[in-house]
């Protein structure tokens, strides 16, 4: 069967916060790059991973930790939820069966009922798919909700997608250094379009 997904199906099956009906969606690569999956095992034995920096030590993340790049995701979303309040959500929440809508179609979806979203690229993270994601809602969506859109990287990312989505898009980009930077920025976004609808700039989502 399959589902149709609008806004009042997203507010439904997500918890209760003071503004119910802003709707941020967080898009970000649920998985951290993680060299445990790329080297051989001798290779592997060859190194002394408690000897290596933090930054170099978080590339050897074990495979039953909770995926550092999710987790951020996680963290970003529960402050949003909190302060200012308003419905953040990433897309595993609504818990539509991609056997019934793709992911790429469900993120155009998202995006589509969503008040903003904000796709948030960290330096450790798989960013292909995110990218992929990303492009298809560019492509479907950039003409209409661009004002709604923003690409949030860490300082040292660099990547094709987001170049050209500032060139060809003229999408909203913005950098972190920090978590707490990064939340206070997609706060700042959300208070943006916010305030832009209260004043009639964008249309109002109810």
């Amino acid at each position: 069967m399959t589902v149709e997904i609008t806004r009042d199906l997203i507010v439904e099956r997500l918890g209760r916060v003071p503004y119910d009906r802003f709707l941020f969606y967080l898009m970000g690569p649920y998985k951290s790059f993680n060299l445990n999956y790329v080297l051989s095992e001798s290779e592997r034995r060859d190194i002394d991973v408690d000897d290596l920096p933090g930054p170099l030590r978080r590339l050897f993340q074990s495979k039953d930790q909770i995926d550092a790049s999710q987790a951020l995701l996680r963290r970003v979303q529960g402050e949003l939820r909190v302060t200012p309040g308003i419905n953040a959500f990433l897309a595993l929440d609504v818990d539509v069966d991609i056997d019934t809508i793709d992911a790429a179609t469900q993120s155009v979806e998202f995006t589509r009922c969503s008040n903003a979203t904000a796709f948030v690229v960290p330096f450790l993270g798989h960013n292909f798919g995110i990218g992929e994601e990303a492009g298809s809602i560019l492509e479907a969506l950039a003409e209409t909700h661009s004002d709604r859109l923003i690409f949030v990287h860490e300082d040292n990312v660099t990547s094709a997608m987001i170049r050209s989505a500032r060139v060809r898009w003229d999408v909203r980009l913005a950098t972190y250094e920090t978590e707490a930077e990064l939340v206070s920025k997609l706060r700042m976004f959300a208070g943006d379009v916010m305030h832009r609808e209260r004043r009639g700039d964008l249309e109002v989502r109810s």
